[in-house]
């Protein structure tokens, strides 16, 4: 049994987050019932499963798209404006694939597109720290107190940023082109952090993600990715758990050697029979921890500093 939004995202659909909001929209339904509660688990084995009334059977191969987006196009797969998207780039690609991540419609530069749910997750989740570079034309010339706030973290109305690294590359008519590398993916990040020391960007393009660059793929064209660079994004997100199976389920089968080959729990010792904890002296001497100190022995809890030299609570303001 998995959960309905990894198998949908498995299975090429969206991804995990685009399941997720798929299934809060009521349009999955799971043997003809919707369902619209998160963490629902299924069997894609035994249960029918459909998105807008399309079953889903089984996964289509996993597609990896490196897309040099120009500015005027949005990182969606579908716009309740009519707007240009950046799937409409990607002429001669079969498979339904979706940004991994987003760049606003201005910016321009690396955007990568996938159905491989699980890597979308893994690179857009800041916990993995997926670095990103982007060249920022802003306007003016940010002094040398500035780019230190931009390196140790500016505040945004939604928390301060994560450390970067910056550095001014050049001036071109008194406005300056920096580089600026982050782990993290806030909305309209480094417009935001250039706007709110009074540099506003004029020009913003992402120029590497992970290790991948541009480099051979003019604005507006895109590429596949390597298998190299495939295993080389997936070293970077240690966590990432491939499925076994088209729809990342293991099917086993209880038969003695399963059993047989299973590790054994050990049973956990009782407060009675449990031995202390042992080490050694650096000079090769064992020795046991010392017993905690009693209520009469604990020493008084220290606060501030009082005149005569004692430490001494602050009270409390009623």
């Amino acid at each position: 049994m998995e959960r309905l939004q990894k198998i949908l995202a498995q299975a090429g659909v969206a991804s995990r987050r685009g399941a997720e909001e798929l299934i809060t929209d009521g349009k999955v339904t799971v043997n003809g019932k919707v369902v619209t509660e998160l963490g629902t688990k299924v069997d894609p084995l035994k249960d029918k499963i459909t998105v807008d009334g399309r079953k889903i059977t089984k996964q289509e191969p996993k597609t990896y798209i490196l897309l040099n987006k120009p500015a005027g196009y949005v990182s969606t797969v579908k716009d309740p404006h009519g707007r240009p998207k950046v799937t409409d780039l990607l002429k001669g690609i079969k498979e339904r694939v979706y940004p991994v991540g987003r760049l606003d419609a201005e910016t321009e530069g690396l955007l990568l597109l996938t159905n491989d749910g699980d890597l979308a997750f893994g690179l857009t989740h800041p916990k993995h720290g997926v670095e990103k570079t982007y060249l920022a034309h802003v306007v003016g010339i940010p002094d040398g107190k500035k780019l230190r706030i931009l390196r140790d973290g500016v505040r945004l109305e939604d928390g301060v940023t994560s450390p970067a690294q910056v550095r001014r590359l050049t001036v071109i008519d008194g406005n300056a082109l920096l580089e600026i590398k982050i782990h993290e993916g806030k909305n309209r990040q480094v417009r935001r952090m250039c706007e709110t020391l009074g540099h506003p960007v004029m020009k913003l393009q992402r120029t590497e993600v992970g290790g991948l660059t541009l480099q051979g793929v003019p604005l507006g064209t895109y590429r596949r990715l390597t298998d190299e660079e495939i295993a080389s994004l997936e070293k970077k997100l240690p966590k990432l758990k491939r499925p076994t199976t088209a729809w990342g389920v293991t099917q086993i089968t209880e038969t003695s050697e399963n059993v047989s080959t299973q590790a054994q729990a050990r049973p956990r010792p009782t407060n009675k029979d449990q031995a202390p904890r042992q080490g050694k002296k650096p000079g090769g001497e064992p020795y046991t921890p010392k017993p905690r100190n009693t209520d009469k022995e604990q020493a008084p809890w220290r606060g501030k500093k009082s005149g005569e030299g004692q430490f001494t609570s602050k009270p409390r303001t009623t």
